[in-house]
């Protein structure tokens, strides 16, 4: 079972309690009409599905509602840091360096 920390209600759940909502900041285009076909297919489905750390969108589906971003490493399916939607994303050498730590 996984645990998810909300930074929002500031609780760390079982992953039941959350909702994955896909790879965190992707940019939205702003002129999607303008985009051909290709480009328009790339940005829906295209993601980089890293091996190791990677950015994610979740939601506190069963708590407080809200977006947040984490960083789960995809090899251990750990979860490096939590923090609110819309703050920049961490430095992966400092999380790594972190987790390295705590083994």
């Amino acid at each position: 079972m996984l645990l998810i920390h909300c930074p929002y209600c500031d609780e760390t759940l079982p992953e039941a309690e959350f909702t994955y909502a896909g790879e965190a900041h992707v940019i939205r285009p702003p002129d999607p009409s303008a985009l051909s076909d290709d480009d328009w297919q790339g940005f829906l489905f295209i993601r980089s599905n890293t091996r190791g750390p990677h950015y994610e969108r979740w939601r506190h589906f069963h708590g407080c509602g809200r977006f947040f971003n984490a960083v789960r490493d995809t090899v251990s399916d750990r979860f490096l840091t939590t923090y609110p939607a819309g703050q920049p994303r961490p430095a992966l050498e400092t999380l790594t360096a972190a987790s390295e730590d705590r083994k």
